[in-house]
C-alpha cells in the first residue's frame, strides 16, 4: 500500500475521535451544560463501573484462549518499558526546564502513563472498516486487535494505579511537608516575642512541681497504660482491621478496578475450556451472559469520548503551565518515545519475542505514540496537586494528538505490513 492510502486509513479514525470529542466540549459548555461537572462525574461512574468491565471482559472472553495467551506475554513487558522510559525522560525535562515544585509528579506521571485502552479501543475498530485495512479480514481484525487493546488497557490500569500512582502521591507529599515546615517557622518566629513575654510576666508565680506532684502523675500514667495494656482486642477484630485498611486503601482499590476485574474475568472464561464451552458462541447454554457483557461494552467508545471532550474543557479555563515544560512533554509522546518504541519492537521481533503478526505488532508499537492517559486528571484530583495545570498538559497534547497518532499510526501500519 502507498503512503497516501495508509495515511487515509490512519487518520480516520483520528477524525472519528476528534469529532466525537468536538460534540462532547460543545456539550460541556456553561451554554448548554449536559456534560457539566455533576453529569460528567456521575457518567465518569457509569463507565468506570459498568461499561469498560463490560467491554474489556467480553472481548478477553471472545479471543483469549490457552493457546494463544502464551504468546501475548511480551505486551506487559512493553508496557512497563514505556513507563520506564518515559519517567525517566520526564526526570529530564524536569531537569531542563526547572518547573513549580508541585507539578514535578505530574510531569513524571503525564510522560510516563499514556492512554493505552480508551485510544487503541477507539482507533482499532475504525481501522477495520476501512477498506484499505494492511491487517487482513474486518471480523478477525476487530476480533483479535479489540482483544489486544483490552488487555492493553487492564495492564495499563495497574501499573498507573501501582506506579504513577505512587510517583504523583510521593511528590505531592514532599510539597506539602515543605509548605508546612515554612509556615511552622514563620508561625514560630511571629509568637517568639508574644511567648517570651508571657513567660516573664508569669515568671513570678510560677513554683516547681514537688516531688509528690511529681510521684501522683507517675502513678497516673503508669495505671492507665497497665489498664489498657489488659484490654486485649481478638484476633479476628484484628483481622477484620487488616482487611479493612487494605480493601480501604486507593492504591489497591485502583489495581483491582472494575475494568481489571473484568480483564480476570475475562480471562478465566476464555482461558478454562468448560467455561468457555458454556459462556462463548451462539450454541453455548449461557451465551445471552457473553452477550449482555457485550452490549454493555458498545456503549463505551461512545461515552469515552464524549466525556474527554467534555474534560478537555477545563484546559481552556486552567492555570498558566510553563511554555517549555509543555514543549517538553509534547516532545517526550510524540517524538522520543515512539522512535525508542520502534526500535524496541523491531528488536524484540528480530530476536524472536513478538509473534509475527502485524495486529499485534502495531497495537505494540502504538502504546509508545498515544497522549497521557485520562487517570492522571483523576489521581491530580485526588491529591489537589497540580489540578488546573494538569488540565492544560491534557488539552495540548490531546490537540497534536490528532497530527502525530495520525502520522505514526500512517508509519506503523507501513512497518508491519
Amino acid at each position: 500500500m502507498g503512503f497516501l492510502e495508509l495515511f487515509s486509513v490512519a487518520s480516520f479514525p483520528v477524525i472519528k475521535v476528534l469529532l466525537v470529542t468536538g460534540i462532547g466540549l460543545l456539550l460541556a459548555l456553561d451554554n448548554i451544560n449536559l456534560l457539566g461537572k455533576d453529569a460528567r462525574s456521575q457518567t465518569n461512574h457509569l463507565v468506570h463501573y459498568v461499561f469498560n468491565p463490560g467491554l474489556i471482559g467480553g472481548n478477553l472472553a471472545q479471543t483469549i484462549t490457552l493457546d494463544n495467551v502464551v504468546s501475548l506475554w511480551f505486551m506487559p513487558v512493553n508496557i512497563l518499558v514505556t513507563f520506564l522510559l518515559g519517567s525517566a525522560l520526564g526526570w529530564i525535562i524536569i531537569k531542563l526546564t526547572k518547573p513549580p515544585r508541585h507539578i514535578e509528579g505530574l510531569i513524571v506521571g503525564v510522560c510516563s502513563a499514556g492512554n493505552l485502552g480508551n485510544l487503541p479501543i477507539i482507533i482499532i475498530p475504525a481501522i477495520r472498516k476501512d477498506k484499505g485495512s494492511p491487517f487482513g479480514d474486518p471480523d478477525v481484525c476487530y476480533q483479535f486487535g479489540m482483544a489486544y487493546a483490552s488487555l492493553s488497557m487492564a495492564i495499563g490500569a495497574v501499573f498507573i494505579w501501582t506506579y504513577v500512582y505512587n510517583i504523583m502521591r510521593i511528590s505531592s507529599r514532599n510539597v506539602h511537608k515543605e509548605c508546612n515546615k515554612s509556615s511552622d517557622s514563620i508561625t514560630l518566629e511571629d509568637s517568639r516575642d508574644v511567648s517570651q513575654s508571657i513567660i516573664e510576666e508569669g515568671s513570678e508565680n510560677y513554683t516547681s512541681p514537688t516531688k509528690g506532684n511529681v510521684d501522683d502523675a507517675y502513678t497516673l500514667l503508669l495505671s492507665k497504660n497497665e489498664s489498657e495494656q489488659k484490654i486485649k482486642v481478638p484476633v479476628f477484630d484484628k483481622i477484620k482491621h487488616k482487611f479493612g485498611m487494605i480493601l480501604g486503601n486507593p492504591n489497591f482499590r485502583g489495581i483491582f478496578s472494575p475494568a481489571t476485574l473484568g480483564a480476570i474475568v475475562g480471562f478465566i472464561v476464555g482461558v478454562v475450556p468448560w467455561l468457555r464451552r458454556l459462556m462463548i458462541g451462539s450454541n453455548a447454554p449461557l451465551h445471552v451472559i457473553e452477550d449482555s457483557a457485550s452490549m454493555l461494552g458498545d456503549a463505551a467508545i461512545p461515552t469515552i469520548t464524549l466525556i474527554m471532550g467534555a474534560n478537555l474543557l477545563r484546559g481552556l479555563k486552567g492555570a498558566s503551565t510553563p511554555f517549555w515544560t509543555i514543549i517538553g512533554i509534547i516532545v517526550v509522546r510524540y517524538i522520543l518515545l515512539p522512535i525508542f518504541g520502534v526500535l524496541i519492537i523491531k528488536g524484540a521481533t528480530h530476536l524472536g519475542l513478538v509473534q509475527i503478526d502485524p495486529l499485534y505488532q502495531f497495537v505494540l508499537l502504538l502504546q509508545y505514540a498515544l497522549p497521557p492517559a485520562m487517570n492522571i486528571g483523576t489521581i491530580a484530583q485526588l491529591f489537589g496537586a497540580g489540578e488546573s495545570e494538569c488540565s492544560v498538559m491534557m488539552l495540548w497534547t490531546y490537540a497534536l494528538a490528532s497530527i502525530a497518532v495520525t502520522l505514526w499510526s500512517t508509519y506503523f501500519m507501513w512497518l508491519v505490513s
